[in-house]
């Protein structure tokens, strides 16, 4: 058994040179942090958030653009689903390994794994090697975002830890604002590439800050077995699913040969990850953290949510762009008012959640405002003007941003410290496997109504111009139908007390 001392490692009962064994020194804690290293902490990962949030962001109204200079209007969908299905499937892997090598190691290979990934993208001759790039950013991005919530565990009691997310949320609302602002004007201006190489200096930035900022950080390591072959069913079987959704009624018809192959690979894929998570001695999604019903009613309503907005920054772009007729730079400016709202509420609203005994009285009436905002857009779609959009962004906006950092408080505060990392990693799990399904479920809706056969640019020009206003209402119902079951789960998950206090056992 080994005891740490001052940091260090000794082997307790280690022969001291003079024939007796020392007896195990006494388990050290480290000195608390203080606010003020705490703050300079959290700080510092405010740049990991940015960098994984503003990806799917500053993609959202470059896709046409790309599509077109690549010539392959058809996969754009897959830029998407794979960066979300590599992401998937590594995100529970980074957050076991930082619960067993540290939060630093893990945010380190990130970055790393990420920047080689942004240089593949730009890098790019065709769509094939594009969606390449965008797997190995996806392997990276997995870590950013995850890590830096566990961080925030780390150095803050689930109490203080909402009031501590103000500072993330700056981070999502400056990547939420900026994104399809800046992802617009690069391709309306520059070139599409630039979009994958721009955040390299930042990543370096990001790097320096995780080497100098993050030592100080407490460690809790716990030895844990990495699911390397349940990663890998989940991302074949998330693969043939979404292979068969996207080629479904668009380049093969539905009962055709390759595409029942796919459905079946996908079932029996899928099976077979079920299964391994049933018999592994440390699955890949924590089943003990799953047992617990806040646990799971938490990841719900975060999955769900986030599921429902992830697919409304696909598509709503698109939708401007395809049947508005509306340059990549407005459409990204018309976004971005649902970004910067929905963050912006996410601070403002974790600010009371440490303070009030019903924590979940305010986010549930506000989820039920963003489900009728929701509606309201499908209802609205074939007669929507620039006013109207903005307002009903504005509320979707505000009606889910208080939900978002909430789960997130109330599953860290039914788990043990020792297990934030897994528990942190199968909430990020789960949404972006919600996530990634939904966006390529709509985007069948959506290329369903693209002729079988036809070419890239009908796509993206004429043929969404006569039936997308429906397809894409479509759409938007049911965007507005995921965030009612988001609200289902807040209704029935439990409002425990909020620990105030870093916790080292599961709460009672």
């Amino acid at each position: 058994m080994d005891a740490r001392v001052g940091g260090q490692t000794t082997p307790a009962g280690q022969d001291t040179g003079s024939g007796v064994a020392a007896p195990a020194a006494p388990h050290a804690d480290p000195e608390p942090l203080t606010h003020r290293e705490r703050r300079i902490i959290v700080i510092s990962m405010m740049l990991p958030v940015f960098l994984g949030s503003i990806d799917q962001s500053i993609l959202a109204t470059s896709l046409p653009s790309i599509g077109r200079a690549l010539g392959n209007l058809h996969d754009l969908p897959w830029l998407v689903t794979a960066f979300l299905i590599a992401s998937t499937a590594l995100t529970p892997l980074y957050g076991k390994f930082a619960d067993i090598h540290g939060r630093r190691a893990s945010l380190l290979i990130a970055l790393g794994v990420y920047m080689v990934g942004s240089l593949i993208s730009a890098s790019s001759s065709s769509m094939l090697m594009l969606i390449g790039g965008r797997v190995v950013q996806g392997c990276g991005g997995g870590g950013l975002v995850a890590t830096a919530q566990m961080i925030l565990g780390d150095v803050a009691a689930p109490k203080d830890r909402a009031k501590y997310y103000a500072y993330f949320s700056v981070a999502f609302t400056t990547a939420g604002g900026c994104g399809p602002v800046l992802g617009g004007w690069i391709c309306d201006h520059l070139y599409w590439w630039v979009i994958f190489l721009w955040n390299l200096p930042l990543c370096a930035v990001a790097v320096v800050l995780t080497l100098t900022m993050l030592r100080r950080l407490p460690r809790h390591d716990r030895p844990h077995q990495l699911d390397f072959a349940g990663a890998f069913l989940v991302m074949a079987a998330s693969s043939s699913f979404m292979l068969a959704l996207n080629l479904g009624g668009v380049r093969y018809p539905w009962f055709s040969s390759p595409i029942l192959v796919l459905a079946v690979s996908a079932l029996v894929l899928g099976a077979g990850f079920v299964f391994r998570q049933l018999t592994a001695k440390e699955p890949l999604i924590p089943l003990a953290i799953l047992s617990d019903a806040t646990a799971r009613f938490s990841i719900a309503a975060h999955s769900f949510g986030w599921g429902s907005i992830m697919a409304l920054n696909i598509f709503l772009p698109m939708y401007l762009q395809s049947v508005l007729g509306w340059s990549a730079t407005s459409s990204g400016l018309s976004v971005m008012i649902l970004m910067i709202t929905l963050n912006a509420s996410a601070g403002l609203s974790s600010q009371l959640t440490g303070r009030v005994k019903h924590y979940k009285l305010l986010p549930n009436i506000l989820l039920v405002v963003g489900i009728g905002a929701m509606a309201a857009l499908g209802f609205a779609a074939a007669r929507l003007s620039s006013l109207q959009l903005e307002v009903i962004l504005f509320l979707i906006g505000i009606g889910f941003g208080p939900t978002a950092p909430l789960t997130q408080v109330m599953l860290q505060n039914t788990v043990s410290i020792h297990h934030l990392g897994a528990a942190i990693g199968a909430m990020n799990f789960v949404r972006t496997l919600v996530g990634t399904v939904l966006i390529a479920a709509f985007g069948a809706i959506v290329l369903a109504a693209v002729p079988l056969g036809a070419s890239g640019d009908t796509l993206g020009q004429r043929a969404l111009a006569g039936t997308s206003v429906t397809t894409f209402a479509i759409v938007f119902f049911a965007a507005a139908a995921t965030l009612t079951i988001a609200l289902i789960a807040m209704l029935v998950v439990e409002e425990k007390p909020l620990e105030s206090r870093i916790q080292t056992s599961p709460p009672s």
